[in-house]
């Protein structure tokens, strides 16, 4: 699917008498449409008008309520024309720039573990299923706690957390080598589409339950210096309750000054849809490796790549239909 450039989108109201709709004058002059201001999850500007009741005014004087016709026109029912574009594009990190699970985060897991010497290695399938649980921390003190803590391991709650902390830390380190040596490469169409965002003005986000750290270094080392600060990155510890959790979603459309409403997700994961759909936005799935047998019936697109060209499969325009489904139906 080719990019399509966005055209503004054009509406008018006007309030005609009878009289006035037979009126030589009226119908001689030509009644042009202004572009209509994007207001982000409205469909219509939130103000009124001081001057109203001059507008009443036409060549009959003031219309009484009775005898008013409205004639509604809009270029939105042109098949040439664009929908409102997405006030803003917020992606996950992993799985959806970069395949990063498999060969990134698992690798640098196995050799923090073995660095530490605590006897333990998460093989392919294992930590398919603990990429269950949202957020490295989290996914290391729940396999402890269900297969038991290693020797080393401190005894108390409190030690723990410093205990997974370290070894948290210590992992993104190996895992930052990685993609400072661009060893994972970028999935197909990510920068096309962020680049065709950030060329519309469409405000670019990274959402992840990855520490902002390694965030910030895929976005740096494979996006580009260039990219990378027209894009906001929201990761970590930034909110207390991770994915499934909308948090970081809403977190990201409050400081971007956007509605929820008006913004589309991309995602690679159920957890990752879970979280988007919660904070009530659009969400396209791209399947990765791990997540592609998951289930993603709540998706409002599921595609196995964004894709580059010849074999695109989504763009922005793609993005905004799927608003503009949205306020057709509300």
């Amino acid at each position: 699917m080719a990019a399509t450039a966005a055209s503004p989108a054009y509406s008018c109201v006007i309030i005609l008498s009878k009289k006035s709709l037979s009126s030589p004058f009226l119908l001689s002059r030509t009644i042009t449409s202004v572009p209509t201001p994007q207001f982000h999850g409205r469909r219509t500007p939130p103000f009124r008008s001081s001057s109203s009741l001059e507008r009443r005014r036409w060549v009959g004087g003031a219309i009484p309520r009775s005898r008013r016709r409205s004639v509604v026109c809009s270029s939105s029912s042109s098949s040439s024309s664009t929908p409102l574009l997405p006030a803003a594009l917020l992606f996950d990190c992993d799985g959806v720039l970069v395949d990063t699970e498999k060969d990134g985060h698992r690798i640098s897991f196995n050799e923090t573990f073995a660095e530490k010497e605590l006897g333990v290695s998460w093989d392919v399938e294992l930590y398919g299923e603990l990429l269950k649980i949202g957020g490295g921390k989290e996914r290391m003190t729940a396999y402890f706690n269900k297969v038991g803590w290693p020797d080393k391991a401190p005894n108390s709650e409190e030690e723990r957390k410093d205990f997974i902390a370290s070894l948290h830390k210590r992992k993104t380190e190996l895992f930052m080598a990685l993609i400072e040596k661009k060893l994972l490469p970028l999935r197909p169409g990510v920068a096309r589409l962020i680049d065709e965002a950030l060329a519309k003005g469409v405000k670019v986000a990274v959402c992840s339950t990855s520490n902002e750290k390694a965030v910030a270094a895929i976005v740096s080392f494979l996006l580009g210096p260039e990219r990378a600060e027209k894009i906001t990155i929201f990761a970590g510890d930034v909110v207390p309750r991770k994915k499934p959790d909308p948090a970081i979603y809403l977190l990201a459309a409050d400081t971007l000054g956007v509605e929820p409403s008006s913004c589309v997700v991309v995602e690679d994961s159920a957890i990752g849809l879970a979280a988007a759909k919660a904070a009530g936005m659009k969400c396209i799935v791209t399947k990765s490796g791990y997540t592609a047998e998951e289930d993603f019936v709540t998706a409002d697109a599921v595609f196995d790549c964004i894709g580059d060209p010849p074999e695109v499969r989504f763009d922005l325009t793609f993005c905004a239909n799927l608003l503009q489904k949205q306020y057709v139906s509300s």
